[in-house]
């Protein structure tokens, strides 16, 4: 493919962490390996540059003049799309005004536009769904109807968003993973002796500790899973001393919290682990990148029934599903795996061949290529 020049813009970059940032850092380097020239318009956060260059592509930081619910809000982000010709903008939503913002520009430039949804939004407050839908209805419509291509990545989930159901052609192109950074190979680096877990089989949540991702379930199973069983959380977030309260009231012992792990070490936590556990609760989880690290890991995973979050396994060959917000079925299905280790390893090798069948980077950026040709003509 001839060389483009690409904007990606996105809400947080690195150090931010989460989902949908590896994802965009992820495509954006093997983008930039293919040749591509290769630009992330993002938030500024305290601490980072303003230019900064990162495996191949340039990311120009945005001032940001307030934050709304966890979503920056950078009126500055079309002067940044107007610093340097762009052949065409891909954007990834939510949080969502970055996305309003990048089709805003794209329309008045006339240049050709590209929206990943990642998933509907929820505000977890009094008046939040109210407010979302306000938000849906205004400018969350106009994005999604401006967009010459507009991305989901699971077919189930945009069958099953209301924001996505005006538009018939809704492309799905799946999250990718490194594979060659996630592998089964490499021993765990210590992490076991370190967080005391000796031979004991190990269940892993990786992820922010917030209210949608189902840590309480995870903890609650804990306690129902027997005591050879233990539960390893890496991950901070807001919930964190809540969580750990619980955990130490309903099973004490039985869960050990890592806290944020540095990048270069994640690949032994899964290595570590006998298994993964995804129990997200809410629509804000519409995939699930840890599921994928896991998987690429060598390692099963339990995930929840959920849109989006069930399409990335395939159950009973590379993983198990689990009823959300049910401890006691998130446990039965911990422990399948967790004392049966000769269906564990036989599933964590199918979920590697899975991974490299349809997640890894160069297969996923191939298809968002094919979409930019599709644009472009």
């Amino acid at each position: 493919m001839e060389t483009l020049r690409l904007a990606h813009v996105a809400p947080y970059l690195h150090p931010h962490v989460g989902g949908v940032e590896s994802h965009v850092e992820g495509v954006c380097a093997e983008l930039a390996r293919r040749g591509h020239d290769v630009e992330v318009v993002t938030s500024r956060l305290p601490g980072t540059a303003p230019l900064e260059e990162r495996q191949g592509y340039r990311i120009r930081r945005v001032p940001t003049a307030a934050s709304l619910f966890t979503t920056p809000i950078t009126p500055r982000l079309g002067r940044a799309l107007s610093a340097a010709p762009r052949d065409l903008v891909h954007a990834h939503s939510p949080p969502p005004l970055s996305s309003w913002l990048a089709a805003k520009w794209c329309r008045r430039h006339r240049a050709p536009f590209v929206l990943t949804y990642h998933c509907d939004l929820e505000i977890p407050i009094p008046g939040g769904a109210a407010i979302v839908e306000v938000y849906r209805r205004t400018l969350g419509r106009t994005t999604v109807r401006v967009a010459d291509a507009l991305v989901a990545t699971t077919r189930t989930y945009a069958q099953t968003s209301r924001s996505l159901w005006s538009r018939p052609d809704v492309e799905v192109v799946p999250n990718a993973v490194d594979a060659a950074r996630f592998t089964p190979e490499g021993g765990d680096s210590g992490v076991r002796e370190k967080h005391g877990l000796g031979s004991a089989p190990v269940a892993l949540f990786v992820g922010r500790l917030t209210h949608h991702k189902g840590v309480e379930e995870l903890i609650r199973a804990a306690a129902l899973s027997g005591p050879h069983v233990r539960y390893l959380v890496v991950g901070d977030g807001p919930r964190r001393g809540a969580l750990e309260a619980l955990a130490r009231d309903v099973a004490p012992g039985r869960v050990v919290f890592a806290g944020r792990v540095p990048g270069e070490m994640l690949p032994a936590y899964y290595r570590a682990a006998t298994l993964g556990v995804l129990p997200s609760t809410s629509r804000l989880e519409a995939f699930g990148i840890a599921a994928l690290e896991c998987m690429a890991s060598g390692r099963p995973v339990v995930v929840s029934r959920i849109p989006g979050v069930e399409e990335v396994i395939e159950p009973d060959v590379t993983g198990l599903l689990a009823e959300p917000l049910d401890a006691e079925d998130l446990a039965a299905q911990v422990r399948a795996l967790a004392l049966d280790p000769e269906r564990a390893r036989a599933m964590g090798k199918a979920a590697r061949e899975r991974v490299l069948e349809r997640f890894t980077l160069p297969r996923v950026v191939d298809r968002l290529e094919a979409v930019y040709r599709r644009v472009l003509r």
